[in-house]
């Protein structure tokens, strides 16, 4: 693939050409995310330069970074406002072969914002765009020949950043100085390494890039989320208060449906707390602990897993229509397993670890699983729920009917709300190949967890356990008489209203006795007479 990154509006364009550059940018760029989306510490083990173009180039990154605050102290405090792209023992190695002509070679390095990406590269009389200075563009005066294409930005003249390091004499390796190149203007900033020379088509190159924020290692786009997560465990502490004093106060009633319940809100929390510190972590040292984030993402798992099959034995009638789900637990369970297997893989590959370990090709292998058994659950739930409410409304049992009601609209509502968001997930990522609106990109991850939490707040409002939670349990009465036993198990209130209602007919029975016992005595003396 050939790429070439901006123009000179001096220079003709070619509308192919241009389409053709811009295709190429945008997969170069997306090459570099799905590398180091997830770590502000970049090491690099001997990777190789791909041809791109005229040039031979490596993708070292690409982050948002916020701009330093103007009170950014001098001190090595993780928060002392700076932020910055640091290298560190970036050495590069060329063949031997290549070693033997004489003179200086250099290597560039770029770091430009997203938004200056055109800045870079161009083309003379609308030819074939090119990051390098070609000898066209040589003979016009606009580059030496042999260097990267630049143009000052319209905001900073100092930007794009271009470091160069040379390889001198016959010399094998050429390294960069330990350097730090500061930040002043929040953006999205990429950082490749660019050779021009085609003898240095085979050179690898070993490192580390530091990549930092003002208020320490985490990534721009990520930093919302730690605040996220800190609000999203203290709902969850206050839906454990609520649920856990109702489930205390009244175990003795307490259901089989409510147990899972139960622990579908611990994990949640759980989840929620190991996610903050995570980050936590994260924001400190500028790597994801395998440990810990392997932690975090089977208790996620976990939680998914086990929400995903209450939801479907609930939709089935577990404790309500049928005592057991029969000969269908043991095709439940190994869809269960199935999904964590299909949902750990995935997960663990997106999160632990540096991404590049999978290619495009294999991670979509783990994605389609995932999705077609996401699917095939949300199928088999309402099917499911179908057949229960069929179930109850020939066994007229209102009460259980109502509950199955309200449960089946708020799913229903989930499940639009969850494909719509989707939709909009599809066209975000779509219009911005670049990732220029990565100050709300955190919104798209924060969406499935307050979803989860809306939907397991309804579950526990309809199910909570109550004095009456016997009204939820599976019964083989059927009829009015089915329907009268849950209606006077609802509230004692009401028990006591007919009692008084009975005293008081009593009552009016006795003031009336004393009439019907006269006429029955002058009758009987009738009789005698």
């Amino acid at each position: 693939m050939r790429v070439c990154i901006g123009m000179d509006s001096a220079f003709a364009r070619g509308r192919s050409r241009s389409m053709c550059f811009a295709a190429s940018l945008v997969y170069i760029l997306l090459s570099s995310i799905a590398v180091t989306t997830f770590a502000s510490i970049h090491i690099y083990d001997h990777e190789p330069f791909q041809e791109v173009g005229n040039a031979y180039l490596l993708a070292g990154g690409s982050e948002a970074i916020v701009a330093e605050a103007s009170t950014a102290s001098q001190g090595s405090s993780i928060h002392d406002g700076r932020s910055y792209i640091r290298f560190e023992n970036i050495t590069f190695r060329r063949p031997k072969a290549a070693a033997k002509a004489r003179g200086s070679v250099p290597v560039h390095i770029i770091i430009f914002e997203a938004a200056d990406r055109n800045d870079i590269g161009g083309s003379a009389y609308g030819g074939q765009r090119a990051i390098c200075c070609t000898p066209d563009l040589a003979k016009m005066g606009v580059c030496k020949q042999g260097e990267i294409i630049r143009r000052p930005s319209a905001t900073d003249i100092n930007w794009p950043v271009v470091l160069d390091v040379h390889f001198k004499g016959k010399s094998v390796i050429s390294s960069l100085d330990s350097q730090k190149v500061s930040i002043k203007k929040t953006g999205m900033y990429n950082l490749f390494f660019v050779a021009c020379d085609p003898k240095l088509k085979d050179m690898v190159m070993s490192g580390k890039t530091i990549w930092k924020n003002p208020d320490g290692y985490l990534p721009g786009r990520m930093a919302p989320l730690k605040k996220f997560y800190v609000f999203m465990a203290l709902a969850y502490v206050c839906l454990s208060i609520v649920w856990f004093f109702q489930y205390v106060r009244f175990w003795d009633d307490v259901l089989q449906l409510q147990h899972c319940i139960t622990a579908v809100i611990a994990l949640g929390l759980f989840e929620m707390i190991l996610w903050y510190f995570e980050y936590v972590n994260f924001n400190n040292t500028g790597m994801r602990p395998i440990v810990l984030t392997t932690w975090v993402v089977t208790v996620g798992t976990i939680r998914k897993t086990i929400s995903r099959l209450l939801i479907l034995s609930v939709s089935m009638g577990y404790g309500v229509v049928r005592p057991t789900l029969g000969g269908l637990t043991s095709k439940v369970l190994l869809l269960g397993i199935t999904y964590f297997l299909a949902s750990e893989l995935l997960n663990i590959t997106e999160y632990v670890g540096t991404i590049n370990d999978v290619s495009g090709r294999a991670r979509l292998l783990l994605v389609l699983p995932d999705a077609f058994l996401d699917a095939f659950l949300i199928l088999w739930i309402f099917t499911s729920l179908s057949r229960t409410l069929e179930q109850l409304q020939a066994k007229r049992s209102s009460v259980k009917l109502d509950i199955y009601r309200k449960f089946s609209n708020a799913l229903a509502v989930t499940v639009i709300s969850s494909v719509a968001w989707i939709g909009y997930e599809v066209y975000f990522k779509a219009t911005d190949p670049f990732n220029e609106r990565w100050q709300s990109a955190w919104i798209i991850t924060a969406f499935w967890d307050v979803i989860a939490f809306a939907l397991l707040c309804v579950i526990c409002y309809l199910w909570a356990p109550s004095q009456s939670s016997q009204r939820y349990a599976y019964s083989e009465k059927v009829g009015e008489d089915s329907d009268d036993e849950e209606a006077q198990s609802l509230t004692k209130e009401k028990q006591e209203g007919q009692v008084e209602l009975s005293i008081a007919r009593q009552e009016k029975n006795v003031g009336t006795d004393g009439s019907f016992n006269q006429e029955d005595e002058s009758e009987e003396e009738d009789k005698r007479e």
